[in-house]
């Protein structure tokens, strides 16, 4: 056999016997877990603060003191004001406490049923310090609130025949309110949201000097508001 053509065939061999043990030395590739998957949800936890806007209607009723009723009327208008609070979440569960002042113009008036007047209320500030409890899908809560109303009156008798004012006294009135709201968290730390309120006022009597007489006004507050409100600290917490 040609010397050349034994020596082709012998390195055919060799090599055809190492490379197996060449592919087995080779390094398995790593397996490398995927990441485990992390959905955020929001936390409604922590300080605020925040704007609100809307409106009012505030249903008077006037009494004579020892004698009849003079008349009922609505006093409504705009309101605007701000707000403050704490929350703290507890699984979807979330407790706060809120303060709010609100500068307002809610008026109305009637003609009087016993007199040749005109008798005219208006609203023109009020504060609330509610309580609140709140159920949280995520990033949209639902809330009901309550607690104590401090409202600031005005109150005016005025001459239906000439329009000049006669009598006027202004008053701060004590009561509570209830309420109920849905927020929207749109963003990381901003939530905006609409809420309802009741006001109970206690009846007041007002003395009106130069007419003379008194009388006992009962009111109640119904409203709708818009609130934007900031929260402080981290938005989100992570959730596997």
């Amino acid at each position: 056999m040609n010397k050349n053509l034994l020596l082709a065939a012998v390195s055919l061999v060799a090599l055809g016997a190492t490379a197996p043990a060449v592919a087995a030395d080779l390094a398995a590739r790593p397996y490398t877990k995927a990441p485990a998957m992390v959905a955020a949800i929001y936390d409604w936890s922590g300080f605020y603060i925040g704007v609100n806007g809307g409106g009012g209607s505030a249903h008077s009723t006037w009494d004579l003191v020892g004698g009849g009723r003079e008349g009922s009327h609505d006093a409504t208008g705009g309101t605007v004001g701000g707000q403050i609070g704490y929350r703290m979440q507890s699984g979807q569960w979330v407790f706060g406490i809120e303060g709010q002042g609100n500068w307002a113009d809610f008026s109305g008036d009637n003609v009087s049923a016993l007199f040749a007047t005109r008798n005219r209320s208006k609203i023109d500030s009020f504060g609330l310090i509610t309580g609140q409890v709140g159920y949280a899908w995520n990033n949209v809560l639902v809330y009901a609130k309550g607690g104590a109303a401090v409202v600031g009156g005005k109150y005016d008798v005025s001459s239906t025949a000439t329009g000049a004012l006669l009598s006027s006294n202004d008053q701060t009135r004590w009561g509570g309110t209830i309420g109920a709201g849905l927020e929207y968290g749109f963003a990381p730390n901003w939530s905006v949201g609409v809420e309802y309120n009741h006001i109970f006022l206690q009846d007041k009597d007002v003395t009106f000097a130069l007419v003379p007489s008194t009388d006992r006004i009962r009111q109640d507050v119904d409203m709708g508001l818009v609130r934007l409100n900031y929260k402080f600290g981290g938005p989100m917490i992570g959730r596997y």
